[in-house]
């Protein structure tokens, strides 16, 4: 080429599949992978029932429409049976007009950040999911403005730096929450949740809600949706069907526009995200059809409520077990189906390591971790070298906390059980390893 045409970037990657390719590496060399990296249940053993193969089933044979391009906001009628199902909590009230399918949520959060001008800001949450945070950065390519989520309080919050950050920083337009949260697990409260919409209102800000698990709470909890708190604020819900159905492979989500009436800025903020759809024409057809066939039909919410029992169930078994390990932080996980470990302060160096016993793959993760690296990576390739447990690190959510991630979505219960109990052993192992190496 005449010259280097490749976007410089900013240096981050997606860990949560980067860290696949590791893995793949190491089972070329016998190792057996146990992942827990990604949130696809299906991935994990997740049966879709009969009725819902059938039902989609009987869409694509019975509507030709199902193979043809739909209107770029999305299917007509899709739209207004979720404008029916929004307004029928008694909340903000949209119309048809006020919702947009997207091929997925990354598809939704790449347009809208790429859709916002280079020198305002989003703050998110931190740690904060890997999309939201990739395209938050890369519209602005600086790093990007955060509010913490305390792993020593639970999870929740810190709303006073939320408020102080935005009060000094005029470049910041609008505030992220993921309720439930990934990585961490955690369910907003209803009391905070008004709190930010206060913020946002006060400061006259836009909401951006990542609420693709709110109807995936458990353990006694319940969050409000933001069409439910939040009045006159303008702001955007992210919805989709990858987590809930599961339906990741449909690559199907859609935004819920609160307010535009109320605000011009923010109006022709999303006509800017309407235009760059435009170009694409529309979202795949099939799975917005399905979706009032799916979350009507009778079995949906039983099926729904058994999975919740699942993840209820692993996320009790994973905290009871970690709870009591000498050098990690851990919180109960009460929405979707993550949970973060977080290591004591300076628990980590790089003087620990696991026993790895096929030469090999030891010199694999040698040759990873002998540079620059941080702390819960270097941790995340031994354990993966030594156990084939596969988890993200914590820090490449954007924190300086180390810890990792990890899911609640495998479906043999014992084996679940004993994996968690290795990855305790090992951290204690891990750590412990430190002290014969100094």
């Amino acid at each position: 080429m005449r010259y280097d045409l490749a976007k410089s970037g900013n240096g981050l990657t997606y860990e949560i599949r980067n860290i696949v390719t590791v893995a793949k590496l190491l089972e070329k060399h016998g190792v057996e992978i146990c992942y827990e990296n990604i949130g696809d249940p299906v991935a994990k053993g997740e049966i879709i029932p009969d009725w819902m193969k059938d039902t989609i089933g009987d869409i694509v044979k019975n509507h030709d429409l199902s193979f043809a391009y739909c209107s770029t906001k999305g299917v007509e009628e899709v739209r207004q049976y979720l404008a029916d199902k929004n307004n029928a909590r008694g909340g903000a009230q949209i119309t048809k007009e006020d919702i947009i399918f997207f091929n997925g949520l990354g598809d939704a959060i790449a347009r809208a950040y790429s859709s916002i001008r280079v020198d305002a800001r989003i703050m998110l949450p931190e740690p904060t999911y890997s999309t939201h945070l990739l395209a938050e950065v890369l519209h602005a390519s600086y790093p990007p403005n955060t509010y913490r989520m305390n792993p020593y309080n639970n999870w929740r919050p810190d709303l006073n730096e939320l408020e102080r950050k935005v009060r000094s920083s005029h470049s910041v337009v609008g505030i992220l929450v993921i309720n439930p949260d990934n990585p961490t697990g955690y369910v907003h409260t209803v009391e905070d949740l008004h709190r930010i919409v206060e913020i946002a209102k006060e400061y006259e800000l836009m909401l951006v809600f990542d609420e693709i698990y709110h109807n995936m709470v458990y353990n006694g909890h319940k969050t409000p949706a933001l069409a439910d708190i939040i009045g006159d604020v303008p702001g955007i819900s992210m919805k989709g069907i990858s987590k809930e159905y599961p339906w990741p492979g449909a690559r199907c989500g859609w935004m819920e526009v609160y307010n535009a009436d109320k605000d011009e800025q923010f109006a022709r903020f999303v006509n800017a995200i309407l235009n760059q759809k435009m170009s694409e024409v529309c979202s795949t057809t099939l799975p917005q059809l399905s979706i009032p066939h799916i979350m009507e039909h009778d079995e949906y919410p039983v099926y729904l409520g058994e999975r919740l029992k699942h993840y209820e169930k692993l996320s009790n078994i994973a905290y009871n077990i970690l709870k009591d390990c000498p050098y990690v932080v851990v919180n109960r996980s009460n929405g979707a189906f993550y949970m973060s470990v977080v290591f004591n302060e300076a628990v980590l160096s790089d003087k620990q390591k696991l026993n790895i016993e096929i030469n090999e793959v030891r010199n694999i993760v040698e040759d990873l971790t002998s540079g620059r690296i941080e702390m819960d990576k270097r941790f995340t390739y031994y354990l993966l070298g030594a156990t084939g447990i596969c988890v993200v690190p914590l820090t490449s959510f954007f924190t300086s906390t180390p810890g990792f991630r990890m899911t609640l979505l495998e479906k043999n219960v014992e084996k679940f059980e004993n994996m968690v109990q290795t990855l305790k052993k090992k951290i204690v192992e891990y750590v412990e390893s430190g002290k014969q190496n100094s």
